[in-house]
């Protein structure tokens, strides 16, 4: 299935379980459809059974969102309990939409209890209490832990499942890999029939040398040879290492938490020439978790560490913060460190979600199915592969998974045909009435449409913006014709939440006037004449999936010069 028609299953309200062979795409039409939900007034709740997984989907992990602590299973006497606290009331009694991810490390016990939970507090008996419930993730990958045999081992083969009605989503289009070669080792895998030519393949991998523009990070089963290897190669450095030490807020414990739950380090050491990797999502910046990179020097002021990636780009890195909420959404704990560690090697647990350009691969003490498949699948072709050794179930995947993955490519071609085949009309009616069914408001879909709308329409939206009070009150100062840096000053606000103001107001009413806001000088001109560019060349990667531009290719085509916030600024104009 191609990521528009999952999109569009999104977006008609169905319960959805979006899957597909690592690196196809499910995080991103995730984001887009978070994005989608967001701009129409709906907040939905993301999470994911661990730590890291939450933090690379901007979540917060299930025990945590659900108020439950270290169990996986619910009682009467503990739900009883939880009805009567009015912060999860709060929480759950209005959700409307719940999206999972890392579905497949989710347990049986953990899943049943969401469900339990949400009827409870949404009383009604439909699964999940009746909210849209979107599940993301891939069986082949890392299964849930469990230090005992059981016969139910995945969420799917729950009776809850199979009355879930999900709509299966299975995308095809491979994005991370390139390389034909790659991809057809990993159908193999899927397929539980690794070919001979297949393992000649790797065995022409063993302990291959890589070309030298490589970055190669080295991913091993345990955390053991991941700490030495990375200490080893840092002490071969000359020159002395640079310490950076946490900056940290709360209680021990709930400091701990973050460290447990996330890649943050307490203590890290760089010099000049390791090899590192982001571990956290900064688009603006322009790194994201798991961008590799190589520290060229250290900025004279700050002593920060200047990191060049393997596009050229140099960035300066700053600290970034690790925040930890109690169940009332107040922060207990904060850590601000580098978004850094050294890359020579890591987990290969810690490496799932992540794309790599080049990998030194040991699965010689695999001791879980799936994590050779995770490991194989974050490279982006098997000239960036190195093997260092395979054990006996390296390859293999689980015989259940195995069954159950033809199983969901039938049912992901059924409603594939059954979307292509609704006319786009019927389509965005179906999403409207979801929308306003969980309490979202519509977006007009252009300008155009929006000079149309009656009086009547146009005070409405007036009365939408009253009943936003933030964006009344800069509504207003803007009607006093203040600059950008004078609201933003008086509300103490940042420059990039004011310009996000002025979008969602100019949504609602695009008859307000902010011509004297207009960037002067040619940088406006030149913005739009690029957006104009992006536009005629129409390249699909170019734009988000609901049709928006997006900033980053606006950025690089300014050659980086012009910020953002800038950018921002110029799109109302255009």
């Amino acid at each position: 299935m191609k990521q528009e028609i999952a999109f569009k299953i999104l977006c008609s309200g169905e319960n959805v379980f979006l899957t597909g062979s690592a690196g196809t795409g499910k995080t991103y039409v995730i984001n887009q459809y978070i994005k989608y939900l967001c701009e129409r007034g709906v907040k939905p709740a993301i999470v994911a059974p661990t730590g890291i997984a939450a933090s690379h989907i901007g979540g917060k992990t299930i025990h945590s969102f659900f108020s439950i602590g270290i169990k996986e299973y619910i009682d009467d006497y503990y739900l009883s309990w939880m009805k009567r606290q009015l912060f999860l009331d709060r929480r759950l009694k209005n959700l409307k939409v719940l999206i999972i991810d890392e579905i497949s490390m989710v347990s049986p016990e953990l899943f049943i209890s969401m469900d339990r939970i949400l009827r409870a507090f949404q009383d009604a008996e439909k699964p999940f209490g009746g909210v849209q419930v979107v599940l993301s993730g891939d069986f082949f990958q890392l299964p849930p832990v469990s230090r005992t045999f059981r016969e139910t081992r995945f969420a799917w083969q729950t009776d809850l499942w199979k009355n879930s009605n999900l709509k299966i989503c299975y995308l095809k289009e491979k994005f991370r890999q390139s390389d034909d070669v790659l991809i057809n080792i990993l159908d193999e895998i899927r397929l539980g029939e690794v070919s001979e030519d297949s393992m000649d393949i790797f065995r022409g991998r063993y302990k291959k040398k890589l070309a030298s523009n490589f970055i190669i990070t080295k991913l091993y089963t345990h955390n053991l040879d991941v700490d030495r290897i990375n200490n080893e190669e840092l002490d071969k450095l000359s020159g002395k290492a640079v310490i950076f030490k946490a900056n940290t807020k709360g209680s021990k414990q709930n400091i701990e938490k973050i460290f447990k739950g996330s890649l943050v380090n307490e203590e890290v050491r760089f010099k000049k020439e390791a090899a590192v990797i982001f571990i956290k999502n900064n688009y603006e910046e322009g790194y994201i978790n798991g961008t590799l990179g190589k520290i060229i020097g250290f900025q004279r002021e700050r002593n920060l560490p200047i990191v060049e990636i393997l596009d050229g780009r140099k960035i300066v890195v700053s600290p970034e913060e690790w925040v930890l909420e109690d169940e009332k959404g107040k922060v207990k704990a904060v850590v601000k460190q580098l978004p850094l560690k050294l890359a020579w090697a890591l987990t290969i647990h810690k490496s799932q979600g992540m794309t790599l350009d080049a990998a030194e691969i040991d699965l010689s003490k695999t001791f879980e199915i799936g994590q050779g498949y995770v490991a194989l699948s974050r490279i982006k072709s098997i000239e960036g592969l190195r093997l260092m050794g395979l054990n006996d179930i390296a390859l293999k995947v689980d015989e259940l998974v195995l069954e159950m993955d033809k199983f969901i490519r039938e049912e992901s071609s059924v409603n594939f045909q059954e979307f292509q085949n609704i006319k786009e009309t019927k389509i965005i009616e179906i999403s409207e009435k979801f929308i306003i069914r969980i309490g979202g408001e519509i977006v007009a879909q252009d300008t155009k449409n929006k000079k149309q709308e009656t009086n009547k329409n146009q005070k409405t939206n007036h009365d939408k913006l009253k009943t936003r009070g933030t964006l009344e009150i800069t509504k207003r100062m803007v009607g006093s014709e203040k600059t950008i840096e004078e609201i933003a000053k008086e509300r103490n606000l940042s420059r990039e939440t004011v310009i996000k103001h002025l979008g969602q107001i100019k949504k609602l009413l695009p008859e307000i006037n902010l011509n004297y806001l207009k960037p002067k000088g040619g940088n406006l001109k030149l913005i739009l004449k690029v957006v104009s560019d992006i536009k005629k060349k129409n390249n699909p990667n170019d734009f988000s999936l609901d049709g928006q531009i997006r900033l980053r290719p606006i950025f690089e085509a300014l050659d980086e010069k012009i910020s953002y916030d800038e950018i921002k600024l110029a799109l109302l104009f255009f």
